[in-house]
């Protein structure tokens, strides 16, 4: 079994040492989805629609990179750092729900997971955000990573 990352030898928190580390090409997908209620979904599949505050889609790609590029800012123990590609992408299903799905990816010596993981999340509270007033029953369902490579260990969920 693995212990913690983020603690020491005397349980406190610390930022993983990554010195030792080689630079290698990381990549991350995560995924953040949206349910709604039918006539914001219906308003959505008739168009990015214009708010008061812009338009819903465009607004949350441009928030979910804004984040994704912030996330040793905003994470405390995660490593600042230099992302190099940041893709946010935002899909209607049948099942009432928007998914979106962030792209992150960077040469470092370590993960971008995290990135596509606030990119995502961002994303998904910045559609909350847009549609709140036509109704507060919008729920982010689940933020999850799919994929990343690079580093010592490769995942894919299932």
């Amino acid at each position: 079994m693995k212990d913690f990352s983020h603690l020491n030898k005397k349980l406190e928190p610390t930022i993983v040492n990554v010195s030792g580390k080689a630079v290698t090409h990381r990549k991350a997908i995560a995924k953040a989805t949206v349910e709604l209620p039918d006539h914001i979904l219906q308003k959505l599949k008739e168009g990015d629609f214009k708010t008061p505050k812009g338009s819903v889609f465009q607004t949350a790609i441009i928030a979910g990179i804004m984040a994704a590029k912030k996330t040793g800012e905003l994470i405390p123990l995660c490593h600042p750092i230099g992302l190099e590609n940041c893709e946010i992408d935002i899909e209607l299903t049948d099942n009432n729900e928007i998914e979106i799905y962030c792209t992150a990816e960077v040469e470092a010596k370590t993960g971008i997971e995290m990135e596509a993981l606030t990119g995502a999340s961002v994303a998904a509270l910045t559609i909350y955000d847009m549609c709140k007033a036509m109704s507060h029953d919008i729920t982010i369902k689940e933020i999850k990573l799919i994929e990343k490579s690079g580093g010592k260990n490769d995942f894919r969920r299932e």
